[in-house]
């Protein structure tokens, strides 16, 4: 089969979960299928990245989009009833570079990538489409408000949320939407009536990840891992360094917690001490999975 990725990011290097998921499932059905790429660069150095991309990809194509202009488009749609991540992607130049391939080229099927690039083929019922959102947004949102906020935030939040509830429904206009957990399929077929959802399950890169020889009894440490300027890993390691670590210290006070993951923010920074360590960007996560002993995960 032909397939066209039409994605946000470039999935290079593959160090976050949208990048993940498409390098990975693109390197599995590169062998069997022709593959064509159209993404978004937000930084030059974006752009270096083609000659690795092509080792998967059979064509290989960028629109540049730097973050400052994607900042202005959402301050000038502050008004605008679509959410502010599909304003931060709005972009001419993509729809007209899209309506280009699509004439060159004869597609069996395109996968579209997050909510934020729906609206590029939202009406195209001629085409076969495939919507693959990393999660319910709605329902992030929704869960947000179980968290003490500022009044200004929290106004600002609310009416993302409204915008996101409003806009969700383009999931019934594709062919096929994925989700990647069953709790976010049963949330939007039940709260926005989503008829053609799938559960396309995350997974794990079992060549780089794979079982090594590994001593249990050498240490005591515990591994949390995950963009740490993401708002759920955020509340995660806060709770457990905070109500959990102590209980887990009382029993084996040699115990140490690491918080492996790019971009930091302020306040995991500042859980850093003697037993906690933020280490930042790992390149290699699977020689710091090898040292720990127990994985957390914020299920």
């Amino acid at each position: 089969m032909k397939l066209l990725f039409l994605a946000n990011r470039v999935p290079y290097p593959p160090y976050r979960g949208d990048k993940l998921k498409i390098f990975n499932l693109a390197k599995r059905l590169a062998p069997r299928h022709e593959l064509h790429l159209l993404t978004f660069a937000q930084t030059p150095e974006d752009l270096q990245y083609k000659q690795e991309l092509e080792k998967i990809f059979k064509a290989v194509h960028f629109v540049y989009l730097p973050k400052w202009k994607s900042a202005i488009q959402c301050l000038a749609g502050a008004w605008d009833a679509r959410p502010l991540q599909v304003l931060y992607f709005n972009s001419p130049e993509m729809r007209s570079q899209l309506d280009a391939l699509l004439k060159a080229n004869t597609y069996d099927a395109i996968h579209v990538q997050h909510l934020r690039m729906s609206p590029y083929l939202r009406h195209r019922k001629d085409l076969a489409r495939i919507l693959d959102l990393p999660d319910a947004f709605s329902l992030y949102w929704e869960r947000r408000k179980t968290v003490k906020r500022g009044l200004l935030t929290r106004i600002f939040e609310t009416q993302e949320q409204k915008r996101v509830e409003r806009f969700e429904p383009v999931l019934n206009d594709y062919n096929m939407s994925l989700v990647c957990s069953a709790e976010d399929l049963e949330y939007l077929q039940a709260h926005r009536h989503a008829h053609n959802l799938k559960l396309l399950p995350n997974g794990v890169d079992l060549t780089t990840f794979k079982a090594r020889d590994h001593d249990y009894t050498q240490n005591a440490t515990l591994l949390f891992t995950g963009n740490m300027d993401y708002a759920p890993n955020i509340d995660a390691v806060v709770h457990f360094v905070h109500n959990i670590f102590p209980l887990v210290k009382a029993q084996f006070p040699e115990a140490k917690f690491i918080i492996a993951g790019q971009r930091p923010v302020k306040k995991v920074l500042e859980l850093a001490s003697e037993d906690v360590v933020v280490t930042g960007f790992i390149k290699d996560l699977s020689e710091t999975y090898n040292t720990a002993d127990v994985v957390v995960a914020p299920l």
